[in-house]
């Protein structure tokens, strides 16, 4: 009984140490300025998407209307003026053969693009989590047997499952939903495989031998005692997950089988800049560029994540 009493006291103990805990982290992060910036620019592209119809609307346009008039039929589509046709009325000018205003669809394709990404990466974490819980907790047999699942996952070619996944799928299915369900479909396996390894370390330590102890069923110390040791390598992986998916959303969406027009996404707007990157640059710099800035935040903050939340790190610091 003292072994469980310490035990429990120790339990306690971690949980009245949580919030000082979790302050420590955000003074870290406050303290790294590349990460503050890099939150300043995520936080900015959430912002946009959420605002997107105020945004469009304060600028006066809309991302499906065409406007023939801006256009030169002379050059083959190309927008009339400098620079994509920038003007008062359209801030990044209008896209070439359609004319449709640049800001609009930018905007409301930020809004498709996160949410297709932070979409499939909490998709992707509640599979990977329940999958690898489920072998590092449970007997040898379902250890085996879903090691090899998460195996096969990891093994196949990630573009042509994707692929042969958006083909079958009937088409009534809004299109950013599904493009969020199969990359999280295909792409939960480095994640199921991380939690197997952590949870068979974590099932170790005294505190689960305590809870055992008690009588709590492995569903329950699974959850209470293994999940919340996750917690750190898990949101720094997560963290890492919402660019990839944002690639990957960009990479189905140029490759034809991802989100369609009018709906507009960066990774559509960059499949139809293609054929306009010569003539008109500017349609290829905006949609691109922005991408690889919120790329590079997210990458950043989820690395400034994972070093402020390893306790090694702190002690090196």
């Amino acid at each position: 009984m003292s072994v469980l009493e310490s035990e429990a006291g120790a339990g306690a103990e971690s949980v009245r140490e949580a919030p000082p805990r979790r302050r420590q982290t955000w003074r870290r992060l406050r303290s790294d300025r590349a990460a503050m910036a890099a939150l300043a620019v995520v936080a900015a592209m959430v912002v946009a998407a959420l605002a997107a119809p105020l945004l469009a609307a304060l600028e006066g346009q809309d991302p499906t209307t065409f406007h023939s008039g801006l256009l030169d039929s002379e050059r083959g589509g190309l927008p009339k003026g400098a620079l994509g046709g920038i003007s008062a009325d359209h801030w990044l000018g209008v896209e070439p053969g359609t004319g449709r205003d640049v800001f609009a669809r930018v905007v409301y394709g930020a809004r498709v693009s996160l949410g297709v990404a932070l979409g499939a990466t909490v998709l992707e974490l509640v599979i990977g989590i329940t999958i690898g819980l489920a072998a590092g907790f449970g007997g040898r047999w379902a250890d085996g047997v879903l090691s090899r699942v998460t195996d096969l996952s990891l093994a196949f070619p990630y573009f042509l499952l994707a692929l042969a996944l958006m083909a079958i799928v009937p088409q009534s299915v809004p299109r950013p939903l599904l493009v969020g369900c199969v990359i999280a479909a295909v792409n939960w396996g480095n994640i199921a495989r991380l939690t197997r390894n952590q949870t068979q370390t974590l099932r170790t330590r005294e505190y689960v031998d305590a809870a055992r102890l008690t009588g709590a069923r492995r569903s329950r110390i699974a959850l209470r005692e293994i999940l919340p040791g996750l917690a750190s390598p898990l949101l720094a992986v997560g963290a890492l997950k919402v660019p990839t998916n944002m690639v990957n959303e960009a990479a189905l969406s140029f490759l034809g089988a991802g989100v369609r027009p009018p709906t507009p996404s960066w990774g559509q707007m960059l499949s139809s800049a293609t054929t306009w990157f010569r003539t008109d640059p500017m349609y290829v710099i905006v949609p691109g560029g922005l991408l690889f800035v919120t790329l590079l935040a997210f990458t950043v903050l989820a690395d400034a994540v994972r070093k402020a939340m390893d306790p090694r790190w702190s002690a090196r610091s």
